[in-house]
């Protein structure tokens, strides 16, 4: 199963917060050996400074090692926070030129979004090597994503669709097939980018969104910034992944977060599906951010493709 090229070669690095426990990114390495990629660890990959691996500057170096590397795919240890900090300072047209395939998801995507809304380059929202690959036992079905897309292959998710109480509007009644450019990611990380050279512009666009540790109502707010900046009326569709951890109901006062999509359904004319396979859960999709996607919707089904 091993092939010596790049497109077989994983280089990790810590491109934001630091690890917590040096054996889980270790069990992930050997993970992904096992599946017959070479894995290169980035030499600060294991560091910490405050709650990040590195200083600012000691990661703006880490990125740079891993840009200039010959691995085709560089994968994130883990996420946690810290990317926003970066942003001005890198080189957004060198990774881009490089061709490298970033792979991360929850802080990662305010690094995949702005090399889209930078540059056009695509990145992967996908598994990471300590949450991920670094489990006891790896999800299969986020281990099968994974390998499909370094295949290419061209279905990326085909699951059982949740649409809100509210409706959206026509995708329950019938049939719901669009086209678009693929991008989104973790809800917190793309509201803070509106209103930064950061976010893309994506007009009919297909829109994708989870997140972690968020309460409802911190969730509507997010939700709410993005509705009244216009962007999910742009979109053709927006996918809701998992919003995980969300808090003790009791806590919440009556209001969940069946509500919060509920409520979103009302007021926009896109049609917004929820149930996607993808966020901090162990069966995580891989997603290409910045891909020209389909999405297909019907009864019970609802199936996301390369275009």
């Amino acid at each position: 199963m091993r092939h010596d090229n790049g497109s077989r070669a994983i280089y990790v690095m810590s491109p934001a917060g630091a690890i917590r426990d040096p054996a889980v990114l270790a069990r992930g390495v050997e993970h992904l050996r096992a599946l017959g990629f070479t894995v290169t660890l980035d030499p600060a990959a294991a560091g910490r400074y405050q709650r990040f691996s590195g200083t600012d500057e000691e990661r703006l170096a880490a990125f740079e090692r891993a840009r200039l590397q010959p691995a085709e795919i560089v994968m994130a240890t883990r996420g946690g926070y810290g990317l926003s900090r970066l942003l001005p300072y890198l080189d957004w047209a060198g990774w881009a030129a490089s061709g490298k395939r970033f792979v991360g998801y929850s802080d990662c995507t305010a690094f995949s979004l702005g090399l889209l809304a930078l540059t056009g380059a695509g990145s992967d929202a996908g598994p990471m090597v300590c949450g991920d690959f670094g489990a006891a036992e790896p999800d299969p079905r986020m281990t099968a994503s994974f390998l499909a897309a370094r295949e290419g292959a061209a279905l990326l998710a085909d699951f059982a669709p949740l649409l809100p109480a509210g409706g959206a509007h026509g995708a329950s009644a019938g049939a719901l097939r669009c086209e678009g450019t693929l991008w989104g990611g973790n809800l917190a990380l793309v509201a803070s980018l509106i209103g930064t050279p950061y976010l893309p512009v994506v007009p009919g666009g297909i829109l994708f969104l989870e997140d972690i540790g968020e309460a409802p109502f911190r969730v509507e707010r997010m939700l709410s910034q993005l509705l009244h900046a216009g962007i999910l009326a742009q979109q053709q569709a927006i996918l809701l992944g998992r919003f995980t951890e969300s808090g003790d109901p009791a806590r919440q006062d009556g209001h969940d977060m069946a509500q919060v999509f509920d409520w979103l359904a009302q007021q926009v004319d896109t049609p917004l599906i929820g149930g996607l396979p993808h966020g901090h859960v162990p069966e995580i999709l891989t997603l290409p951010v910045g891909a020209r996607v389909r999405f297909e919707l019907e009864p019970g089904r609802a199936r996301l493709m390369r275009a």
